[in-house]
Parts: C-alpha cells; structure tokens; sequence
C-alpha cells in the first residue's frame, strides 16, 4: 500500500509537471532557477535516471530513494533536524512518555562530532562511566565521522539484551576507551533525590534538595509532589539540581517554572524565519503560588535544552542563583510533523530566548557562579548516583569532598538567609 502510495504520489508530481508546461531544465538552467518547479523536475529526473539505470535495481525502489533523499535533505539542514521513518517516530514519542530501549544516553552532534550531552541515571550509559562531554568516535566499529545522528540513535536504541560498543574520545584528559554496554528498557524517574540536606551540610537551615533527571510528561506534577513534601518538613530553601539534565518537552519546562514564579510570568520566548514562530509562553494562571524561598539551580556542560530554559528564566527574572558551569547550548525549537505513510519530519523552526532576550543555542546559560568539576569528580559522584542502597553517612561525605558544586551552592543559600535575618526590613522573611 505504501509503494502504491508513493508511486501515485510520484506520478502525480510528474503530471502536474507536465499539464503546466514545466519541462525538465539543463543543469545550469535549473541552478539558477530556485522555483519549486524547476527544481522538482531536477528532482525528478534524477529519481528517474536512477530507477531506469543504477547497477542493482533491488535499490531503487521509490520507497528507498524517496526516504533517502529526504533523510539527506533534513540531515543538510542542522543537527536536530531529521527525517523520521514510521519506527523512529513511534520511538520518539515513547521517549516523551519516559521509556524507551536503548543504552541511557542523550546525544547530539557539537563542533561536527556525535557527542554524549549526558548518560541518564540508572541505565548501562552512566553505570560504566561515560560522562557528558564525551565523544563518540565508532559505534560497533564503524565511524561515527559522516554518520546521521538518527541513525546513530537508531543504533544506541533497539532491542533490549543486544549489546553495543562504543568507542569514546574523553576530551579533558584526551583518553580513548572501548565501553561494551547491553541495552535494557529504560524506564526514567524524572524526579530523584528528594529530601533535606544533612545539617552537618545546611547548618541551622532546612535546605531542600530536588534533582530533575530530565522533563517528560509527569515531570511537573511529580516536582510539585516533592515540593509539598518539602514544605511540610519546613523547608526554607531549595537546591534545583540540573545538572545532565538534556531537556525534554518545552511546556513542562514551562510548567516546572511555574512552581517557582508568579502565574502568567513570562519565561521563554521564540523567534523564527515567520510569524507563526513567534511565541511567548508563561505559567500558567492556574499553578497554586508557593513562598518564594532562596533558591539555587545547579547546572553544567550536560543540561541542555529544557534546563536551560529554566535555568535561563529564574536567573534573568532574580528568582534564583545559578551555579556551575556554562550550560550545552541547545536552544533551537523543533517541529513534528507527521507524514501520510507514518513517517515524520522532525525540523528546526525557531530558537529560544530568556527573558532578557539572550539566546540559548550555540551560546548556553552562564552561571552566576562559576564552580568547574573535574572529571574524576564527575565520576565519583555518578558512581554515587548509580549505586544501590548508598548509606546517608557515605553520601554526605562524597559531597563534602567530591561536589564542590552542590557545597558552593549551600554556601550561598546559607548566606542569603543569615542576611534575612539580620536585615529582615530588607529581605523576605525566612521561614523558622
């Protein structure tokens, strides 16, 4: 039924062709015409060549050369953008419903290399140690130099119980090493980590912690859960941990914003080549309004896309201080549109700006203060993340002496609320 599809689609084309008197151009002709039906007639007349000529004719079917051309075609355009057959659409929206098959990790192509933006928690990609930063170099063997970034995912993902090797370029100490991981069923909790830090950490304050794994569709109503939870032990300030935090579904990102903000703030805008790519959006008038306690966002090289929207947002707005290290720099807005044959094309649209109008892709979200990691570090506190049944006392001492960036960020949490109470004419009461 598809062929027959295409096949008539194809015919069509060529007969609209030829009913307007549109004949096939020379090649100079053709270049210097950009009208849609010069160029289809290009188009066309190469599909034809191939079809009557090419050496093995089980490859030329018009099915095979159509979706090649369009994968071709949406590959040209940038990174994110990307031609979706009927399976890989099927897998995306799983992975908005926060499980898949695959091996953990979030990648995306920087400076033309497949690279890691962050290994989940809890999957084969963060348990053998591979961090964000890390570049991809050969999947299975073969070269990731000129491979598509679909399908590079399509081979990271498929079938649990199937394993995959890759081979890993780690920048910072320029290591090159082979990891044999198994795919499993990822199933992602978006929402870890929930509790009030130990006082021999936060002092005489409650300080809340909550780490966002990643922003599918429960992620906002599982963080107002624990930020209730939270509150009822007497919180008094929070920690937003971002970090290797690759984004997700922009109006949850927009949704997690709005348990920090006022209703109907404005937090994100989009900007695009017309006007129907120009969007503000804001939370939501109906999102219940908590105390606005301190808080800080950690962030790093890992958060990406959805983090940084949040991030961006509470920084510019004064609702919070971030901490950590310069963001990913993936802002740009994709579109989904569904094909007739089930397929998709996935394609950049917009990019995203904060509300000061500073542009997230390409650039990412500076920190207000600047707390580098180094690799070991990193390593060290995956491994924690990673473990079973990790004893209070064994975490708190990896943080006091492997997570700078989470000790910086009591630090200033502490000192903004020992400034309320000294100056409480001057500040927003902190909660006793």
């Amino acid at each position: 039924m598809k062929r027959r599809l295409l096949i008539s689609t194809f015919a069509c084309l060529i007969l609209f062709n030829v009913l307007l008197g549109v004949r096939f151009y020379s090649a100079h002709a053709a270049a210097d015409d950009d009208s849609g039906y010069a160029q289809i007639s290009v188009f066309a007349k190469a599909v034809q060549l191939l079809r009557q000529d090419y050496v093995d004719g089980n490859k030329t079917s018009y099915h095979d050369l159509i979706y090649a051309a369009m994968r071709g075609m949406l590959a040209s355009l940038d990174p994110h953008s990307q031609f979706m057959e009927p399976d890989d659409f099927k897998d995306m929206q799983d992975d908005t419903r926060s499980r898949f098959n695959g091996l953990g990790i979030e990648v995306s192509v920087k400076s033309g290399l497949l690279t890691v933006i962050t290994a989940m928690e809890d999957t084969p990609a963060a348990k053998a140690g591979i961090l964000s930063g890390d570049q991809i170099l050969r999947i299975n063997g073969n070269s990731t130099e000129k491979m598509d970034l679909q399908d590079a995912v399509n081979v990271l993902r498929g079938t649990a119980g199937q394993k995959v090797t890759l081979t890993i370029l780690r920048p910072s100490n320029k290591e090159i090493k082979d990891f044999a991981l198994e795919r499993v069923e990822i199933k992602v909790q978006s929402v870890k980590g929930t509790k009030l830090l130990d006082t021999e950490l936060s002092g005489p304050f409650k300080i809340g912690y909550v780490r966002l794994i990643q922003f599918n569709e429960p992620t906002a109503e599982e963080l107002a859960k624990a930020l209730d939870e939270l509150q009822k032990k007497g919180m008094q300030a929070l920690v937003l941990d971002l970090r290797n935090n690759p984004g997700g579904l922009l109006n949850v990102a927009v949704d997690v914003c709005a348990q920090f903000l006022p209703p109907n703030t404005k937090v994100v805008s989009t900007q695009g080549r017309v006007a129907s790519q120009q969007h503000d959006y804001a939370t939501s008038g109906a999102t219940k309004e908590r105390p606005r306690f301190p808080l800080v966002v950690l962030v790093n090289e890992g958060s990406a896309s959805g983090s940084e929207i949040v991030a961006g947002a509470l920084k510019d707005l004064k609702r919070a201080v971030l901490v950590g290290e310069t963001t990913f720099g993936k802002g740009s807005v994709q579109n989904v549109v569904q094909l007739p044959d089930g397929s998709a094309l996935r394609f950049t649209t917009a990019k995203y700006y904060t509300p000061s109008k500073q542009v997230i892709h390409g650039n990412g979200v500076v920190p207000n203060i600047r707390v580098p990691m180094s690799a070991e570090q990193e390593r060290a506190l995956f491994a924690m993340r990673n473990a079973e049944n990790v004893k209070p006392e064994d975490e708190k001492n990896l943080i006091k002496s492997k997570d700078p960036q989470l000790l910086r960020a009591i630090d200033a949490l502490k000192g903004v609320m020992v400034y309320a109470q000294e100056n409480p004419s001057k500040s927003e009461p902190v909660k006793k």
